[in-house]
């Protein structure tokens, strides 16, 4: 398998190494919060810590599986291991399997020279049981699967990747396990990790009964990605298929897959009125691929959603906060809170060669009188600017270090 390294990650932990605060890595399962951490414990190596300062725990491993009941046994376990005068680091994998795991990871906290790293899949645990007990000692870091800038120079042919990786990044995404394996092979090893998600992180921790209902409310979330939804539209298109599940039911299922981090959901932000809509909000799945792995093989038709996907899980990487836009009747892709506080309009296509094409893209964008910068992505490997719109192609844009530009 290629080992990527995954320097923005690795820059924020080396960022935030001894200071006075937890270190919450979250995200979907399989996206690589394991090996990020794996990662920086080996930084820590190299740059002079003693090995025996290091202790990593995955709650996972048979061989944990004693202090699952157990959080003083693993307290003391963890403590007896470390000599305390000098800096220590402490890493707790998939630390919700233990019971009462927030007293585990607060008892560390407290202890001087230690630092403390946990990993979880579930947003609901991380933003409710360990924000009750430790509200404001703790920081979130977000792992999302592989970037197409991290993945390109694993299969580049000197300064340019290989011919037909990013269709396939299109259409398989980038969760790390995925990468190394045959076309063929994706989309089953994707359906795994699918399951395992809805197995672990949503039936087994909501305490539900496999019901079909929901891998139809999944599905159908897959197959409307960057559409306006909401659980009574969804509810109505169900029974129209002569299928009846409750508004209610199909909202518990959204709250669900958002906390495991299987789907995003996206809020639409109104550009003139400057307020966020509470109704028909959009989702963006956490990895293309696994859309491929339920939907089956991507009709040409359809790849402008995976590519508005794609962008929105980069949007997502490289800013502070994303939302879909609307100004008056018409919609714009994304509205997005740069980290510098600014604000930029992002329309996506899949390509917009035809004068007609262009022209309903951008006309949204020209509609609106500010003067942020604005931006058209395409596939279409054209660059330049549409009177005051900046037209990027998507390959190039997704490989820059960071920027829009």
């Amino acid at each position: 398998m290629k080992i990527i390294e995954r320097e923005s990650y690795m820059a924020r932990l080396d960022a935030l190494r001894d200071k006075n605060i937890i270190k919450a890595i979250t995200g979907v399962r399989r996206a690589g919060k394991s090996t990020v951490m794996r990662m920086f414990s080996e930084r820590l190596i190299a740059s002079g810590v003693s090995p025996a300062q290091i202790v990593f725990m995955n709650f996972e491993d048979v061989e944990n599986a004693k202090w699952l009941g157990d959080y003083q046994g693993a307290y003391r376990d963890i403590i007896g291991r470390l000599d305390l005068s000098k800096p220590c680091y402490v890493f707790l994998d998939e630390v919700q399997n233990v019971k009462d795991f927030e007293r585990l990871v607060d008892g560390l906290h407290v202890k001087r020279n230690v630092d403390v790293y946990v990993t979880g899949s579930n947003a609901w645990l991380l933003s409710s049981e360990l924000g009750t007990l430790l509200t404001g000692r703790y920081i979130t870091i977000h792992i999302l699967p592989l970037s197409y800038a991290e993945m390109a120079p694993a299969f580049s042919q000197g300064a340019r990747p290989t011919s037909g990786l990013f269709q396939r990044y299109l259409e398989y995404g980038g969760m790390p396990g995925a990468i190394d394996l045959p076309a063929g092979e994706c989309a089953t090893y994707l359906a795994d990790i699918l399951e395992s998600i809805v197995s672990k992180d949503i039936m087994t921790r909501r305490r539900w009964h496999r019901e079909n209902h929901f891998d139809r409310v999944s599905r159908f979330l897959f197959d409307s990605v960057g559409l306006p939804l909401s659980a009574t539209k969804i509810a109505a298109s169900l029974q129209s298929d002569g299928v009846k599940v409750s508004h209610h039911t199909i909202g518990n299922y959204l709250d669900a897959m958002a906390d495991a981090f299987l789907f995003y959901r996206v809020q639409r932000y109104d550009v003139r009125g400057r307020k966020l809509l509470t109704t028909q909000e959009k989702f963006y799945a956490a990895d293309i691929g696994f859309k491929r792995a339920v939907i089956g093989k991507t009709m040409l038709s359809d790849m402008g959603r995976n590519v508005e996907n794609t962008v929105y899980l980069e949007l997502l990487r490289r800013n502070a906060r994303v939302f879909a836009g609307k100004a008056d009747a018409s919609e714009i892709d994304f509205v997005v809170q740069t980290r510098d506080g600014l604000t930029e309009y992002y329309q996506v296509a899949y390509t917009a060669k035809e004068t007609a094409t262009l022209a309903r893209e951008v006309r949204p964008l020209r509609a609106l009188k500010d003067n942020y910068r604005k931006f058209l992505l395409t596939t279409d490997g054209l660059d330049g600017n549409e009177n005051g719109i900046e037209v990027r192609d998507i390959e190039r844009w997704l490989l820059a270090d960071g920027g829009a530009s």
